[in-house]
């Protein structure tokens, strides 16, 4: 009976919160967003030059929202769960 007590008494507590978890899927989103952006943009033909690699999706979009990602998930991490 003693070790079924100690069983019921054990609680398993998450290390991060709701809050948390929300933020690092926000993040995760982020950060895949911007990959599926930078994707693609290559030619069939390796003879043949495509400037489409250099357009602004892929240079300037694409990173930037990599990098609010990473900085989402850096906050999410930071994130007091029992601060209101």
């Amino acid at each position: 009976m003693g070790e079924q007590k100690r069983k019921e008494d054990i609680q398993t507590d998450f290390v991060f919160g709701r809050k948390n978890y929300t933020f690092m899927l926000i993040g995760l989103g982020c950060i895949a967003l911007g990959f599926i952006l930078m994707s693609g943009g290559g030619s069939d033909d390796p003879n043949v030059f495509n400037p489409e690699i250099f357009n602004f999706r892929r240079i300037r979009l694409a990173p930037t929202l990599v990098l609010i990602g990473f900085a989402i998930e850096v906050y999410a991490i930071l994130l007091n769960p029992n601060k209101k």
